[in-house]
């Protein structure tokens, strides 16, 4: 969905540095940077702009620091470090954890750690689902806790699957925002852009089939 997203994670430098200088090379990478994807990602290497909001040291236990970083989606961690590197005498990244990811977070209120989900999923294999029930949160909720919803007619919902654009017509709540999820009921149809032309209110970006 394309949301900020924080992290905890491990670098090692390749050659002695005080934390106080660190901290002090660290600020040159805080705001908009330029950053050349990988060789191995998912996406062209080309360069591009994103956001570094905070860096921040934690720990120090020799050459290993402890960080927390909060970027812009789409912003690549390894190569912070990497380019970091360059103007130190190398460093790399050791480990990684993502912490929060929109309005997901570690320290939301409900948060459920990978060996509590372990823990349910085997009791579910055993034959007790209720915690595993309790764990799960179904697509539909999770898409209306990070998008706005619009409703629409049951009607319509043949010409969208289609990939028909939404007009007045198909609408049974007002459009607020620029991206949207929309529903019929409690069914999710899909993500739509709102695009003011003719009589057309909105396009897919994606469709639930």
């Amino acid at each position: 969905m394309h949301r900020n997203k924080k992290y905890v994670g491990v670098m090692r430098v390749h050659k002695e540095i005080k934390k106080e200088k660190l901290e002090e090379e660290i600020k040159s990478f805080i705001g908009k940077i330029k950053q050349t994807p990988p060789v191995k990602s998912r996406v062209r290497r080309e360069e591009r702009e994103r956001e570094v909001f905070s860096w921040e040291i934690l720990e120090q236990d020799g050459k290993d620091f402890l960080f927390s970083c909060e970027v812009q989606a789409g912003t690549y961690i390894r190569k912070l470090i990497s380019d970091l590197g360059e103007k130190i005498g190398g460093a790399h990244m050791l480990e990684l954890r993502r912490v929060k990811a929109g309005i997901f977070s570690e320290d939301d209120e409900n948060f459920v750690n990978l060996y509590e989900m372990e823990k349910a999923v085997k009791n579910f294999l055993g034959g007790d689902g209720k915690k595993l029930g309790e764990i799960i949160i179904s697509g539909e909720e999770a898409i209306k806790k990070v998008l706005d919803v619009v409703q629409v007619s049951e009607k319509c919902l043949k010409k969208l699957y289609n990939g028909s654009p939404i007009f007045r017509e198909f609408l049974e709540s007002e459009i607020d925002s620029d991206k949207f999820a929309v529903f019929s009921g409690e069914v999710f149809i899909g993500v739509y852009k709102r695009k003011q032309e003719g009589n057309i209110l909105a396009v897919p970006e994606f469709v639930f089939i």
